[in-house]
């Protein structure tokens, strides 16, 4: 195997891990919730909880994947996340849960943007662009994992033996990255990375903020990739079983039809950009579509459930836009500060990946059981919500001032 496809199958593992692990409640969230007695307030402050130890993570993860080098930033957090994995599998509270899902988030930190950093450092251009879609689509698997196979999984050893096996998986991951990773192309010397001093790298990390441009890619990356995140990472499992009555298995299956969506989308990103030779137009669409689809949901009443799973599908495959955004972000930053530049722009993402769920849990919450069900009207004012951020998002890189070139 050359080391640029080694370097691509790791990338793909751990990124696809990372996906996973947002995923794993959504399949199983009917059966925790029941077993550890959470509200839909604190089922959504569960995923929410591994968003907010990505954010809490970026500035100092920025700075290492500068500094230390996405190999060895990545292997370490990697050891967090087997722990954290565990202890997900052990909660016996909403606290604990709680906990656990901070600790995988700190864990997986570093995982998406050691992919765009070494994307970067490895190729150049529209050549980096296809090669972070292809890590992206790729990566897609771990969304697929999490649902049929992990719904299989918690039938035969229920959720907690499904859970538990994620860390032994966790622990594979991060053993096949240190084996396949290099920092740098094998082809030519690595550059020349000066020593920075704490100040140094902290006003790095502040000349960053300065960008002209940022401002607009950051109001698009808040919900671009939280909304549909958002969904098939949480929502729509307990939609699905509620207002569609699907079991387990059901769940896992149409989660999967949503988890190949997602890949279709971001192999396409690539070539189409490459034809219309702008990313603005694409995101425009990308982002407006998504908001219909969710609108679709909000305000169709009853609708029957192949409507409904086509609709989930295809919000899946309109949402795989976000791989612009952040070739978009890239652009704004100089080569040394790859690393800090990449993770700023993540810190979007993972604001808008922690809030969104809560919000969207607070607002299900408002609407009382019937009979140990939430009623549809719940789910659709989610839906509802989820759009009108989208539409927020769309608003402000339409608007925002972009960079003179």
């Amino acid at each position: 195997m050359s080391a640029a496809a080694a370097l691509m199958a790791a990338l793909a593992a751990m990124t696809g891990l990372s996906q996973f692990h947002r995923a794993a409640l959504g399949v199983v969230a009917p059966d925790l919730a029941a077993e550890l007695a959470l509200t839909p307030a604190v089922l959504g402050a569960a995923n929410g909880m591994f968003f907010a130890a990505l954010l809490v993570a970026q500035v100092p993860v920025g700075i290492a994947l500068d500094r230390a080098g996405p190999r060895r930033t990545v292997a370490a957090l990697t050891g967090l996340a087997v722990v954290g994995a565990a202890c997900q599998a052990f909660a016996t509270d909403g606290a604990t849960l709680l906990a656990a899902r901070f600790l995988l988030g700190l864990g997986s930190a570093a995982s998406f943007m050691a992919a765009v950093v070494l994307c970067a450092r490895w190729h150049s251009g529209a050549a980096m662009t296809l090669a972070l879609s292809r890590v992206f689509a790729v990566s897609q698997m771990g969304i697929l994992l999490a649902g049929a196979p992990l719904a299989g999984l918690a039938g035969l050893l229920g959720w907690r033996g499904a859970l538990g096996a994620s860390a032994l998986l966790t622990a594979g991951c991060g053993l096949l990255w240190w084996r396949l990773v290099r920092d740098d192309p094998p082809d030519r010397p690595p550059p020349i990375r000066k020593p920075e001093t704490l100040k140094q790298a902290l006003l790095g990390q502040v000349s960053i903020w300065r960008l002209p441009g940022l401002a607009r890619v950051l109001s698009m990356h808040l919900v671009a990739y939280a909304a549909a995140a958002t969904v098939i990472g949480l929502w729509a499992g307990p939609y699905l079983a509620d207002v569609h009555g699907l079991d387990a298995a059901g769940r896992g299956w149409a989660l999967a039809a949503m988890g190949v969506a997602m890949p279709v989308g971001l192999l396409l990103v690539g070539p189409l950009e490459r034809l219309v030779d702008s990313r603005r137009p694409i995101v425009t669409a990308g982002a407006g579509l998504s908001a219909a689809t969710l609108a679709a949901l909000a305000l169709w009443p009853a609708a029957p459930l192949p409507a409904a799973l086509a609709l989930l599908v295809l919000l899946v495959l309109f949402s795989s836009y976000p791989v612009l955004v952040v070739a978009e972000g890239r652009s704004l930053f100089p080569d040394h500060l790859v690393g800090r530049g990449a993770t700023t722009v993540n810190l979007a993402q993972v604001l808008g990946s922690a809030l969104l769920p809560m919000l969207v849990g607070a607002v299900v919450g408002l609407f009382p059981e019937a009979g140990g069900l939430r009623p549809e009207a719940a789910y659709r004012a989610g839906f509802g919500v989820l759009a009108a951020a989208l539409l927020a998002g769309l608003a402000g890189w339409l608007l925002l001032p972009r960079p003179a070139r």
